[in-house]
């Protein structure tokens, strides 16, 4: 399916089913679509924990679940499917350029690098850091590389990394979103995971200067969006806010254990704030400042204290925190399962901004391929825009 046939049938079909994903079980004790399709959130709130688990990170056995009760959402995983890039081995390197490089992270810059393609343009590796892309293309491709990077300190540590591979790598220091040096015509434009409206300025302003070609796996669609998404390419029907297309961005593979519980402790004790609040004001959710890190390490008394002084709520007694963090638990417990639901479509979000990325640059005249680069164990943040002038 070209892009902009999967742009219009998953644009519809999101639009169909948005009183599923839209809602926020976190805002939302009860989504309205609980009373729609009780069954459904009865078989999700007796789900055990590593069912909810499994489903949470499998989207397509979610939507499988999903389409018991809703069978049209089964369209949804079939418009998901993307093609692989087929890789390529590339030549033998030495080790010396990944020096300074994590593993994982050091893999998705190799599995990036060979699904991408060199046909001999000047690259220009955007948003790159200390330039580990731009160093590994320049030593596989043999052309002329520049990173370019915001932070000085990077791209001096990058010049140092290219002069200890021996590799003439140059490196640029400028705003991503402000110059009007780069990209230039002709290049070939290179980004692994530049955020929000880096990417999307990488691709507006590459398009518009006749760049030659883009490989771009994009990242943090949320970043640099207001209140709403607004569109590259035209005539699509749904709307998205800021949190939807950080829905799209929500899932992660490489939380240890440790990171797991802090996390769930972290939202339960938010959820019985926000319970606390209700409570209180006889209102329903308002929306809160972040919290401090440190803030979660202390009890849950302490907590909560901090958090009423700070939004201006009346100080609970020790009794009230104990009720409340065993409240914040049990609607942890609920909003994990109802959650289900709205993970199921998180794929197809992510794709329907990738896919906005991609037939805006089919409207400039490029032929545009979207696929993975990877395995998703790798990367959750796996999609790559490969394009070139028609």
């Amino acid at each position: 399916m070209n892009p902009a046939d999967r742009q219009r049938a998953l644009d519809a079909a999101l639009l169909a089913f948005r009183e599923l994903w839209q809602p926020q079980p976190f805002r939302e004790i009860r989504p309205a679509w609980c009373e729609r399709w009780p069954a459904l959130a009865d078989q999700l709130l007796a789900l055990p924990e590593d069912a909810v688990a499994r489903l949470s990170d499998d989207g397509s056995a979610a939507l499988a679940l999903l389409a018991r009760h809703v069978p049209a959402v089964a369209e949804i995983d079939a418009l998901s499917a993307l093609p692989e890039f087929a890789g390529s081995s590339g030549p033998e390197r030495n080790e010396r350029w990944a020096w300074e490089i994590p593993g994982r992270k050091r893999r998705q810059i190799e599995a990036f690098a060979a699904a991408a393609r060199p046909h001999g343009q000047p690259v220009v590796d955007w948003c790159g850091g200390k330039g580990h892309l731009g160093r590994l293309l320049a030593l596989d491709w043999q052309l002329p590389v520049h990173t370019l990077e915001i932070d000085a300190a990077l791209c001096d540590d990058g010049r140092a990394l290219a002069r200890r591979a021996g590799i003439a790598h140059g490196f640029v220091v400028a705003d991503a979103l402000a110059t009007t040096a780069w990209p230039q015509a002709g290049q070939h434009a290179v980004a692994l995971h530049a955020c929000g409206e880096l990417h999307r300025r990488l691709i507006r302003e590459g398009a518009e200067k006749g760049v030659g070609r883009f490989d771009v796996a994009p990242c943090c669609y949320h970043r640099g969006v207001d209140d709403r998404y607004r569109p590259l390419s035209g005539g699509l029907q749904l709307e998205l806010g800021r949190d939807d297309t950080r829905l799209a961005v929500t899932e992660t593979v490489t939380a240890v254990a440790r990171e797991t519980r802090q996390r769930d402790r972290g939202m339960a004790w938010k959820l019985g704030f926000d319970a606390w609040r209700r409570a209180v004001t006889g209102g329903g959710y308002r929306n809160f400042k972040p919290v401090a890190e440190s803030w979660l390490r202390g009890s849950f008394a302490d907590f909560l204290a901090l958090m009423a002084e700070r939004e201006g709520l009346p100080s609970p007694s020790a009794s009230a925190a104990a009720e409340f963090e065993g409240r914040g638990w049990q609607r942890r417990q609920a909003l994990m399962r109802l959650s289900v639901v709205r993970h199921a479509f998180r794929r197809a979000v992510e794709i329907w901004l990738a896919l906005d990325l991609a037939c805006h640059l089919e409207s400039r005249g490029y032929q545009v391929v979207l696929g993975t680069f990877c395995d998703r164990r790798l990367t959750p943040r796996n999609l790559l825009i490969s394009a070139h002038r028609a």
